[in-house]
């Protein structure tokens, strides 16, 4: 069943946190919340989580009203069915691993066969034989994976994802990333992510939504997200963007050539620059470009090339993406 918000906004004194905002999450999708601090990201999460109450509106899973402003209707957030992953784990440090991931279910009442439902959430995050250690005892990504079974072992209709990956190292999160996307398609969940790393986002989702100011901006595949973006926020936040005129047209830095195309299909443009900086990448050199009124564009080359070197960017037309 999908989850529908309509109409739903929340201020705290002054602060319009959220506009009023409608959403459909969609049954079996990992859909990510994205955006800077402060978007409204978080505080829609808690609302649809029920640990924030919103000003109005309406949140449905299906045909049950989980929140009605016009019909006072308010389920509380045990009544939900949905599960939920936080920042910092949130895990109980005097209970084992075991007791860790049957909470939930001691909690709702679902202690039918409860050792067998705990032994499956364990082993399905690749925790088995763990199941005596504390969180002490545990490595960070341990901890992540037990705060993901404890989240799932309840078979939720919605799992909320709420930053989960903001607290690991770089490493770690990078392979955790890869591992809970897994997880995620493998059970066959509906998934809700937090997040404002546009590397999670773009890599681990099925629909984007990017949010600034409390409103949303774009709903759309990651691709369409990045290659057609509808704002000039959405361009500027997702990827690196090459202005031809302010927030009107732009180009992606790879869609940039150093030499003109020999039987080029479409008619191609010139620009001039001066190389500012070069930058080592590993698989390519990232050059920053002075373009005078343009002012400064990215783009990959092979080599690196000399500051303060001319040098001369051809653009195919049909790379260029204008913003209505």
């Amino acid at each position: 069943m999908d989850v529908v918000i309509q109409g739903l906004q929340k201020s705290f004194d002054d602060v319009q946190a959220l506009h009023a905002t409608d959403l459909r999450i969609r049954q079996g999708r990992f859909t990510t919340l994205l955006g800077p601090s402060g978007c409204g990201k978080t505080t829609l999460l808690r609302m649809i989580a029920g640990l924030e109450t919103p000003d109005q509106g309406e949140i449905a899973v299906g045909d049950e009203c989980m929140y009605s402003s016009a019909r006072r209707i308010e389920q509380p957030a045990h009544r939900r069915g949905f599960g939920m992953v936080f920042q910092d784990f949130a895990l109980w440090p005097h209970m084992t691993v075991f007791e860790n991931v049957a909470f939930g279910l001691r909690a709702s009442g679902k202690t039918k066969d409860l050792k067998r439902q705990v032994q499956e959430a364990v082993d399905q995050v690749r925790l088995g034989g763990m199941e005596d250690r504390y969180p002490h005892q545990l490595s960070g990504g341990q901890q992540q994976r037990v705060a993901f079974a404890r989240a799932v072992v309840t078979k939720p209709r919605l799992v909320l994802f709420d930053e989960p990956l903001s607290a690991l190292d770089a490493m770690l999160r990078d392979e955790m990333r890869l591992e809970l996307i897994s997880l995620v398609r493998d059970i066959g969940l509906t998934a809700l992510y937090v997040t404002h790393d546009q590397t999670e986002a773009m890599s681990m989702s099925d629909e984007i939504v990017v949010m600034k100011q409390g409103r949303i901006l774009q709903i759309g595949r990651p691709e369409d997200i990045y290659g057609a973006p509808e704002h000039p926020f959405v361009a500027q936040f997702i990827g690196k963007s090459n202005w031809l005129a302010k927030d009107r047209s732009l180009v992606r830095p790879e869609h940039i050539r150093w030499r003109p195309e020999d039987e080029a299909e479409d008619k191609e443009q010139r620009y001039t620059g001066t190389i500012r900086s070069v930058s080592y990448l590993g698989d390519r050199y990232e050059v920053q470009l002075d373009m005078g009124e343009l002012g400064l564009w990215t783009a990959y080359h092979q080599r690196r090339l000399p500051h303060g070197e001319q040098a001369n960017l051809y653009v195919s037309e049909k790379h260029i993406h204008h913003i209505s």
